[in-house]
């Protein structure tokens, strides 16, 4: 088979089931396709030793009969998940040396159903970020490009994107704590799922703001989605937050009938100076939906607008308290110390050299909100902000929603190095159409469904019930086939 890299997660178990393609060929196909496209910087710890173990050991499953749907399919995991014995380091200077003891919990899963790890992908540092460009390990640089330009892959799994897109594994697991997973996924026209709070294991992650990362999946395709995120699911006594809920069968969710279901469009979405191509391809979808059956109904979200300063309280003071462990006591990195240094100059050099400028941004901001005299004033609002827009959601929902349709991104991916030098605020607006989502504990998809004017992928977010991934994804699905979206990135790399 030619250039097996390039199949779905579907196209590729279907051929592994029948022997028309061996896990060990197929794990081959991707580290030689990893290998070429090293230019694109998304895999920054390759472990080509244990993926042909693992590879191996799937073909033996395969041949017995009765394999899960994962097992023998090679996948990239984010740089946020630790990994036992392979360096685990969220993309941070300050870890710098860390091989955990110990599996993370969605990575023990994947490899209990016989996946492959190809390695580990590169992202922001400790997931901080929109743009891939806060990584200790250097800039992503997305598969899709524009003369010479190199573009964003998004953040902060902007690594797990820019692999998928490029067939270097044919899946990657992501984290999305403000739109990570979907922001990235629309940049690089793949499919992108962040679950519902709870859904997933966080055990084994390495925390940004606790109350709003979640893991899932990035793919080719829904069904792929579908496929993964069956994988990752399930209660885990590990995590206080984990839901002890049955998991369903998301890929047999996947009917393509969506006829009488309401899908909501709420009129906040439609921001000042929204670009007209991301408008028309919110219509777009509202025309593919209206004609698979669904019914289109305007509804109102009052309080999105309050949604991003209220996010930008509530994750930086989640991460000042989740960073504090890192001193370098106990892991990772060290400073140097002088003559007469004591445990507080520890700290301050270790945390200066070991964050960067992003991470200590955020940290200090975390630090002040939380702080005597500001407490109520900043994270307490943020908090009862946060409740509204919640609620915001759950009364669309109770009024007979289905799903809400939104735009996944305000533009396409835009160019390495524009932003990043600018107004950190400028950056922190990619969140805008994503953030609510988290802030809520809802599950959200993104969905690639066309290219702009200047031939890069713009994706548009579906929004679920609680716990209503199968419906959500099913959904996407419906979205997915209407759009046709077969565009891949030209290989230059």
């Amino acid at each position: 088979m030619t250039n097996p890299n390039q199949l779905t997660i579907a196209a590729a178990r279907d051929a592994l089931r029948k022997g028309e393609l061996s896990a060990v060929d197929l794990t081959m196909s991707c580290l030689t396709a990893m290998d070429a496209g090293d230019d694109l910087n998304a895999f920054v710890h390759k472990t080509p030793d244990i993926a042909l173990q693992q590879a191996r050991a799937a073909d033996v499953r395969l041949k017995a009969g009765g394999a899960p749907d994962l097992c023998g399919i090679p996948l990239g995991i984010k740089d946020l998940f630790c990994t036992k014995g392979v360096a685990s380091q969220a993309a941070s200077n300050i870890l710098a040396g860390f091989k955990p003891e110990y599996e993370s919990t969605v990575t023990s899963k994947l490899f209990d159903a016989g996946a492959v790890m190809l390695g580990k992908l590169n992202m922001d540092e400790f997931a901080m970020g929109s743009s891939n460009e806060t990584s200790c390990y250097g800039d992503v640089i997305n598969p899709w490009k524009i003369d010479d330009r190199k573009l964003t892959p998004g953040g902060s799994s902007g690594g797990s994107a820019a692999a998928v897109a490029a067939d270097l594994c044919l899946g990657a697991t992501g984290t999305d704590t403000g739109g990570s997973i979907r922001q990235p996924a629309a940049f690089t026209g793949i499919t992108g799922i962040k679950p519902t709070y709870g859904r997933v294991s966080r055990w084994g992650i390495v925390a940004f703001a606790s109350s709003l990362d979640q893991a899932g999946p990035m793919t080719k395709s829904v069904r792929d989605a579908a496929i993964f995120l069956g994988a990752m699911c399930g209660y885990d006594a590990k995590d206080s937050t984990s839901a002890n809920i049955p998991v369903p069968d998301f890929e047999a969710a996947l009917t393509g009938d969506i006829r009488g279901k309401k899908i909501g469009i709420p009129k906040e979405y439609r921001m000042d100076g929204m670009p007209a191509e991301i408008e028309a391809l919110w219509q777009n979808g509202i025309a593919m939906m209206k004609d698979a059956g669904a019914v289109i109904v305007d509804i109102s979200l009052p309080h999105t607008k309050y949604a991003l300063p209220a996010y930008y309280v509530i994750a930086p003071a989640e991460a000042s308290s989740n960073l504090a462990r890192y001193d370098g006591v106990r892991y990772g990195h060290r400073a140097k110390l002088a003559a007469g240094d004591g445990i507080t100059e520890m700290y301050e050099k270790t945390r200066a050299e070991g964050f960067g400028p992003e991470v200590q941004r955020r940290i200090m901001v975390g630090t002040y909100v939380l702080s005597a005299g500001f407490y109520d004033a900043y994270y307490n609002r943020a908090r009862k902000v946060r409740a509204l827009i919640k609620r915001d959601f759950e009364l669309a929902f109770e009024a007979g929603i289905d799903a809400i349709l939104t735009p996944a991104t305000p533009s396409s991916a835009f160019g390495l190095g524009e932003m990043a030098s600018a107004d950190p605020v400028e950056m922190y607006l990619n969140d805008v159409f994503t953030v609510t989502v988290n802030l809520a504990g809802l599950p959200g998809v993104s969905v690639p469904v066309g290219l702009d004017a200047k031939g890069l992928p713009l994706g548009l977010q579906l929004i679920g019930r609680p716990w209503d991934e199968a419906g959500l994804l099913n959904h996407a699905y419906v979205l997915e086939q209407a759009a046709g979206f077969v565009a891949k990135p030209a290989k230059w790399w």
